[in-house]
C-alpha cells in the first residue's frame, strides 16, 4: 500500500508584541518616552498607534499641579478601561501608593527616567519577542515629535527648592549629563535630518554644576560641562538652537555673542514666575526686577531680534494687588514676547501650602484674565513690529484650512507652547524647510506671510 506524503504544517511567525505608549505632561517627559520607545523597539517590541492594537500600554504620568496629577490619573482609568493591562512610568510615579489606591489594576509602578526598571516591568508580562534579524532602530533613536525639530535634555532634576515646586522631590537633584554625550546625541540629530534643537532641563543655566564642570573631548576639542560651552558646540551643529529654562544669571549674558553671530536661535525661555520681591522670597526664586530689566535691555541692546518666553503665576500665597501691579509692568517694560499664565495651585507635598494668606480662587481668576489681556497687548505689538520685515520661518505643515497655505514658525516660536507664521507659496514647499518669508499681517500673536 502506498501513502501520499503528508505536507509539513507551515510555521507561523510568531506574533510581535505591541505596547501602547501615552505620554502626558512636559517635554522632558516626551524625552523619557522617546528613550523608552528606542528601547522597545530595539528589543524588537512593535509601537501599537491605539489601545485596541496594543498587548500592554505604558503611561508616562505628569504629577507637578494637581490639575495634571488628575489628567494622569484619568488617563491611566482611560488605559485600564479600554486596554486592561497598564504599566504607570513618569512623575506621578513617585508616589506609586496614590496610583494604586486609585487604580489597583495597574500592573506595575515606575517612577520618572527610571528607565531600566520600566523595562524590567515590560518584560515581566510581556515577553520580549525573539531574536528580531532587522536592524529596528535609526542610530538616532526613535522620536515622537517631527522629523525636523527634536528635544535635547542634558540633565535630570533640579537643585533650586522653589516653594511652589516638588520636582526635586519627584526627579531628584541636578544629574547633568556629560557634554560630549549630549553633543554627540544632537550631532546624530541633525544627521538624520533634524534642523532644530530645543535645550530642555528643569534648570539649564545650571548644567554642569553637580559634576564641577567637567571637561571632556569632542571633535578633537575640549568643552567643559557647563552653559557656554554646550551652546559654543551646538552652535557648530549649523541647525536652529532654543535655550530653554534659563535662569537670568550673570552667566547667560556669556551666549549673547553667540545669538548676534547666529550660531545660537535669538530666544530665551525664562520662567520669571513673578517680578516682586516679596512673592518673589515667598516663592524662594532668585530675581531682582531692576537688574532682569537691565539685564534685558542690554541682551536687545546686542541682539535686538531677541525673543524672550516665560511663565508666570498669578495668586500665589500673600500676593497683593500691588504685588500684581508690579507683574503687569514687568511684562510691559520688559516686553516679554510669549509668555504662559497659571493660577496658584497648592500642590500636594510643596511648602507652600503652608504659606498664609491665601489668595480667593474668584481673584486669582480676575487677576489671571488681566494678565492675558495685558500679555495679549505686548505680543501684539511685538508681533505687528514683524510687519515688513523678511523672517526665516521653518515649515511645520500644511495648513488644512487654506489652499496653497503652510504652517511654520519664526525664530520667535517655540513648537506647540508659541504662535506661528501662515505662509502662502506659490511652489509646494514641505516639513522642515527654512523660507525667507516677508510678513505682510499680524494679529494678536500670529504672523501671516509671503514666501519669497
Amino acid at each position: 500500500m502506498t501513502t501520499t506524503p503528508l505536507a509539513p504544517t507551515p510555521i507561523k511567525p510568531a506574533k510581535t508584541p505591541k505596547v501602547g505608549i501615552v505620554s502626558l505632561g512636559c517635554p522632558k517627559a516626551l524625552v523619557d518616552s522617546e528613550r523608552i520607545i528606542t528601547r522597545l523597539r530595539a528589543e524588537g517590541y512593535q509601537i501599537a498607534p491605539d489601545y485596541s492594537g496594543a498587548d500592554l500600554v505604558l503611561v508616562n504620568t505628569c504629577g507637578f499641579l494637581d490639575s495634571a496629577r488628575d489628567e494622569s490619573l484619568a488617563a491611566i482609568g482611560e488605559a485600564i478601561e479600554a486596554n486592561g493591562k497598564v504599566i504607570v512610568t513618569g512623575c506621578l510615579g513617585a508616589e506609586p501608593e496614590v496610583i494604586q489606591r486609585a487604580h489597583p489594576k495597574v500592573l506595575a509602578v515606575t517612577g520618572p527616567h527610571q528607565y531600566e526598571a520600566v523595562m524590567d516591568a515590560v518584560h515581566t508580562h510581556l515577553t520580549p519577542p525573539h531574536n528580531p534579524h532587522l536592524d529596528l532602530v535609526p542610530e538616532s533613536g526613535l522620536r515622537l515629535t517631527p522629523r525636523h525639530y527634536a528635544y535635547l535634555k542634558i540633565s535630570e532634576g533640579c537643585n533650586n527648592r522653589c516653594s511652589f515646586c516638588i520636582i526635586p522631590k519627584l526627579r531628584g537633584d541636578l544629574a547633568s549629563r556629560p557634554i560630549h554625550h549630549v553633543l554627540t546625541e544632537a550631532e546624530k540629530l541633525v544627521t538624520a535630518g533634524v534642523k532644530e534643537l530645543l535645550v530642555i532641563s528643569q534648570d539649564t543655566s545650571a548644567y554642569g554644576l553637580d559634576i564641577k564642570y567637567k571637561p571632556e573631548t569632542w571633535r578633537g576639542a575640549e568643552y567643559e560641562t557647563r552653559f557656554l560651552d554646550l551652546a559654543k558646540g551646538l552652535g557648530s551643529l549649523g541647525v536652529w538652537t532654543r535655550m530653554h529654562y534659563v535662569y537670568p544669571y550673570p552667566h547667560v549674558d556669556g551666549i549673547i555673542p553667540l545669538m548676534a553671530e547666529g550660531l545660537i536661535t535669538p530666544y530665551l525661555d525664562i520662567p520669571f514666575q513673578h517680578a516682586s520681591a516679596p512673592v518673589l522670597k515667598a516663592m524662594k526664586r532668585p530675581g531682582n526686577q531692576d537688574k532682569v530689566l537691565a539685564r534685558i535691555a542690554r541682551w536687545r541692546s546686542d541682539v535686538p531680534d531677541l525673543a524672550i518666553r516665560s511663565t508666570f503665576i498669578v495668586g500665589f500665597p500673600g500676593e497683593t494687588e500691588d504685588d500684581f501691579q508690579i507683574l503687569l509692568d514687568f511684562i510691559r517694560e520688559a516686553k516679554i514676547d510669549r509668555a504662559g499664565c497659571f493660577k496658584y495651585e497648592n500642590v500636594v507635598h510643596a511648602e507652600s501650602g503652608k504659606l498664609a494668606d491665601h489668595v480667593p480662587e474668584e481673584i486669582k481668576e480676575d487677576r489671571w484674565h488681566r494678565f492675558m489681556e495685558t500679555q495679549a497687548e505686548v505680543s501684539a505689538a511685538r508681533a505687528a513690529a514683524q510687519v515688513g520685515k523678511k523672517l526665516d520661518v521653518i515649515i511645520d505643515g500644511e495648513d488644512d484650512q487654506s489652499p496653497g497655505g503652510w504652517i511654520g514658525r519664526s525664530k520667535a516660536d517655540a513648537p506647540e507652547v508659541d504662535a506661528v507664521v501662515y505662509v502662502t507659496s506659490k511652489r509646494p514647499l514641505k516639513s522642515g524647510d527654512i523660507i525667507r518669508t516677508r510678513i505682510t499681517g499680524a494679529d494678536d500673536y500670529d504672523l501671516y506671510g509671503d514666501a519669497v
